[in-house]
């Protein structure tokens, strides 16, 4: 094999062409090594042949012609044939050398990182000591139903024998439900921290891996983990992702309810009196498998809602306790003005204004950084590099404008207008009308509906009042205007033609907004053309109410829109004082007349 090394690409050689010139005679020699056969041609004039290479076949009177023709032949093993297994074992034999490395250099608990191949099945939640959790009730405002609720699991916790004494026994699973952003997992840790017991926390989506059966090891070692730290808390967050209901169709997730059924084990074998206490969180309890529900499982449901006017300024309070502010009742406008905000839009409020105000170079935040704040979270931040045609500033301004007088005509008390702006803001807002709410409200009357889709259509109309045609501005405020009327007629029944039904499409989440838009119920055809005639006979009816108020306040609009323009916002108040200045005009006017 030796001879032929220098000659590392011989010209290809057929396996037809190799026999011909062995029965030629022009064949010295040959070497067969793995599949190939290395040759070497007879030379002249005593210089060495030329080489060739040519695959092996599967031949037997090979042999037999070589040696006929006197062809030297001999065999050697391939070199290195080691070299390709050892590629392979290579690379996972150095991951099995630094995943022991780790072990040993990190203690038993280092097998329980992500990067171990050793804790597939074992659980990720991340244990916080006693001495770690520094949150308590205090720290978590605006949910005082939640609190007290909850307070009965401290109790349990600190003091077990005073239930056990009497039989009683501790809930094994609390969920917690609520819209995004109230607080639940902060809840649940603070009452971990004021029971000073350890506190594991995970995801319900860490549970579930490609791999089959991950899922329920997990569960299982998470709870060995949490009764070897007893008495402890249990948290498992977006409950969702793990619990939801089962079904048998083909769209179900087999991994995901092994998963759910080893939690649904856990949850009946553990003994209540060990002191491990299960805590969830969601904001979709209506897609949770019922067997999860149960009494003997997850069997309190603690809500934990949007904060009121008083829970509001309760969190702003919390968040503001290291925040200088120049006026603290400044915080009870802004609780005033966020109707509908959670804990976390209020944290970041305050913190947005903190921002401004050190940007601006300010010693203290005073009101107008908390109102800007508030701005940014309901309209977005201003663009005032977007720069808009004289035409389209009055086409804003007037639209604008519409809204405003709309809301002053028909508020009833019920929102008020803090603000009118043409600077542009967000990603596609021109301009912006800020209504506030005077007071939370939980029920709305069939008026108060028309009322807000006579506002919604306000900007429309004033465009058309004016410049005698529509633009595409009024597109957010259509969309709006439908789903208000869609809802009086499919939901709330308050058609006539229509009666006493509800006809809302599928199932709508109690806590998120998102809904089933677009989507059909289970009624005819002619059901539907109804359902179309009346949400437009609705939509038809507050626009042409909107034409005849405007067209009454067509020069308040007028004078209105000119200051708009100058100044770019108006308040509330310079709002109101303009309307008056109109009325006291006109009121000589009408005398003469």
């Amino acid at each position: 094999m030796q001879e032929f090394a220098r000659f590392r690409d011989p010209p290809p050689f057929t396996w037809t062409a190799f026999r011909e010139a062995v029965s030629q005679g022009r064949v010295e020699s040959v070497v067969v090594t793995g599949g190939r056969i290395h040759g070497r041609f007879k030379g002249e004039d005593g210089k060495p042949g030329q080489t060739f290479t040519t695959v092996k076949v599967d031949d037997p009177d090979v042999l037999k012609d070589l040696q006929a023709h006197g062809v030297q032949v001999s065999a050697e093993l391939p070199e290195n044939p080691w070299l390709v297994t050892a590629l392979w074992l290579l690379p996972l034999g150095v991951f099995l050398w630094l995943s022991l490395l780790r072990q040993r250099s990190g203690g038993a608990g280092a097998g329980r990182g992500p990067g171990s191949m050793f804790a597939v099945g074992r659980s990720n939640a991340r244990m916080y000591a006693e001495k770690d959790i520094h949150v308590r009730f205090a720290d978590v405002a605006g949910v005082d139903e939640a609190k007290e609720e909850l307070r009965e699991v401290i109790a349990f916790l600190k003091t077990p024998q005073k239930y056990r004494r009497l039989g009683g026994k501790i809930p094994k699973g609390i969920l917690l439900v609520g819209p995004p952003g109230t607080g639940k997992t902060l809840l649940a840790k603070a009452v971990a921290g004021e029971a000073e017991v350890p506190f594991f926390s995970i995801s319900g989506s860490e549970f579930v891996e490609m791999f089959v059966g991950v899922g329920a090891a997990r569960v299982r070692d998470l709870f060995e983990q949490a009764q070897a730290q007893a008495p402890c808390i249990i948290f498992i967050d977006e409950l969702d992702a793990l619990g939801k209901a089962r079904n048998a169709g083909p769209m179900s997730h087999e991994e995901r309810e092994q998963t759910l059924n080893q939690l649904l084990v856990e949850l009946d074998g553990f003994d209540p009196h060990t002191g491990v206490i299960l805590m969830a969180a969601t904001n979709r309890p209506e897609i949770l498998d019922p067997a999860l529900l149960r009494a003997g499982r997850f069997d309190r449901h603690v809500v934990v809602d949007r904060p009121d006017r008083d829970g509001r300024l309760d969190v702003l309070k919390v968040h503001a306790a290291k925040v200088p502010l120049e006026d603290p009742k400044d915080l009870e406008l802004i609780a005033a003005a966020t109707v509908g905000m959670v804990g976390a839009d209020l944290a970041n409020i305050v913190n947005e204004a903190a921002l401004l105000a050190a940007r601006r170079g300010r010693e203290k935040v005073g009101r107008a950084e908390l109102e800007e704040a508030v701005e940014r979270a309901v309209a977005g931040l201003e663009k005032r590099n977007r720069v808009l045609s004289p035409l389209e500033r009055e086409r804003v301004a007037f639209h604008e404008l519409g809204h405003a007088l709309m809301a002053l005509a028909l508020s009833r008390g019920g929102e008020a207008v803090r603000k009118v702006s043409i600077i542009p803001r967000g990603v596609a807002a021109l301009g912006y009308t800020l209504q506030v709410p005077t007071e939370d409200r939980f029920l709305m009357t069939r008026s108060e509906l028309e009322d807000r889709i006579a506002v919604l259509l306000g900007g429309r109309m004033a465009e058309e009042l004016i410049f005698h045609e529509s633009s595409t501005g009024a597109h957010d405020d259509l969309q709006k205007a439908t789903d208000i009327a869609r809802g009086m007629v499919m939901t709330y029944g308050m058609s006539e033609a229509l009666g006493l039904v509800t006809l809302s499409p599928g199932q709508r989440s109690l806590f998120l907004e998102s809904g089933p838009a677009g989507a059909r119920g289970e009624y005819s055809e002619a059901l539907a053309e109804r359902i179309d005639a009346e949400m437009r006979g609705i939509m038809d009816a507050q626009a042409e109410r909107v034409r005849r108020l405007l067209g009454e306040r067509e020069g308040v609009l007028r004078h209105a829109a000119r200051r708009l323009l100058e100044r770019e916002v108006l308040s509330g108040e310079e709002l109101a004082a303009l309307l008056k200045e109109q009325a006291v005009a006109a009121a000589p006017e009408r005398s003469a007349a």
